[in-house]
């Protein structure tokens, strides 16, 4: 087994390094959203809006650009997209510096949203076409490990830049620069577009991917698990009120509170890459995302900026596992012609849980206070592994994520 067989590849290396700068950028630029707005506003809905705001392009477009991602060059839709990623972030530092409106700021994060909307279908099923077959679940495992290698330099970096800059300006300016250089390693990416019939755009055609996922029990059941337990048990949103009111760290604090959860993750990602193939995938996923409700628990009840450090480590940790079986079951059961729909599929879950999530987390701390909020979500994300794992006995009785 070589585990460093995806990185062989040029086209691989493009594509991640690339990514890593966006991940960066958008990262360090969602720190300097969220403290801005808590800043100006004082508010958890606020916060919790932020994920409203950006849930409904992705309801609204999932399956349009599924199909899009199916019927039109993929390396193309990226690139367009992108150019839209660094005009958002330029318009942010504009209004930023100007001290525009504060629905100045959820109009561009509606904007952006819908750029990513568009994207994330054609971005996961272009990963196919960058490695052989073989090489694919290790080229989802690196993909992983770069995601969350960015997540911890993006939220430290935007942290900094604000307690340095005494202002979130500065942040959107390099958001914008490192959007623009993933522009550039796409466009140098060297892909043969796959032939495609020209299928007639209909609702059959459309719904292609979500009828697959539902006739698909395994992807389904492996989806929904994340969905609810991400959509339940997230406390990212509340990180700027456990940084600046709770945990009284600031927002170089906060950098780092945002960051751990990808230290964790990115740990985990170099550790199963380096490992033999998951030969109990079902089980070790039900346990992954169990402990992602315990550990969600823990964090929401400390007091202890090293406990809560500890706990975010761990809570990435778990839920990097979720990802890459997840992940590695979307791509490798479903044929190339619907890779694009199902990809937007698996994106609408995971915005659903993502977006919505920050959205339940900022409401129900809005009446009940962000401990109460984070605890009861961990709860809940326990409850939802109990269900599908009663629900789903394939789950439970996956071996290899080949079989």
């Amino acid at each position: 087994m070589d585990p460093y067989s995806a990185l062989r590849h040029a086209n691989f290396r493009r594509y991640a390094t690339g990514n890593i700068l966006s991940i960066i950028g958008m990262q360090a630029q969602d720190v300097a959203v969220g403290w801005e707005l808590y800043e100006r506003t004082h508010s958890a809905m606020a916060l919790g809006l932020v994920g409203l705001v950006e849930i409904l392009p992705v309801l609204l477009l999932t399956f349009p650009a599924g199909h899009a991602a199916d019927r039109f060059d993929r390396r193309r839709i990226v690139l367009f997209t992108q150019a839209i990623a660094v005009l958002c972030s330029l318009a942010l530092a504009a209004i930023s510096h100007a001290h525009g409106p504060v629905a100045a700021y959820y109009a561009l994060l509606f904007v952006g949203a819908t750029s990513r909307a568009i994207r994330n279908p054609a971005v996961s099923s272009l990963l196919p076409q960058l490695v052989p077959e073989r090489d694919f679940s290790n080229a989802v495992t690196w993909n992983s490990s770069i995601f969350q290698i960015g997540s911890v330099a993006g939220p430290a970096l935007g942290g900094l830049l604000i307690g340095v800059a005494k202002a979130a300006a500065p942040v959107y300016w390099v958001a914008a620069a490192f959007a623009l250089w993933h522009f550039g390693f796409v466009w140098a990416l060297r892909t043969v577009a796959a032939a495609r019939k020209r299928e007639e755009v209909n609702w059959r055609t459309l719904l292609a991917g979500l009828r697959f996922v539902l006739q698909t029990r395994i992807i389904l059941a492996s989806i929904t698990l994340d969905m609810f337990a991400v959509l339940l048990g997230g406390a990212a949103t509340l990180l700027p009120i456990y940084a600046k009111d709770i945990l009284h760290v600031g927002p170089s604090g906060l950098g780092w509170l945002r960051a751990a959860p990808s230290v964790g993750a990115a740990l985990m990602a170099v550790s199963v890459a380096h490992r033999p193939p998951m030969r109990r995938a079902g089980r070790t996923l039900i346990l992954a995302v169990a402990g992602f409700g315990v550990v969600t628990v823990v964090f929401g009840l400390s007091r202890s900026f090293w406990l809560s450090m500890s706990m975010l480590f761990l809570l990435g940790a778990v839920d990097n596992i979720s990802v890459i079986v997840r992940q590695s079951l979307v791509q490798l059961r479903t044929p190339d012609h619907l890779r694009g729909r199902v990809s937007a599929v698996n994106s609408l879950f995971v915005g659903a849980s993502n977006q919505l999530g920050g959205f339940e987390s900022g409401a129900v701390a809005q009446l009940f206070g962000p401990v109460a909020s984070v605890v009861a979500g961990g709860v809940g994300s326990i409850l939802v592994v109990a269900a599908v794992a009663c629900l789903w006995p394939e789950l439970r009785n996956l071996g290899t994520l080949r079989e």
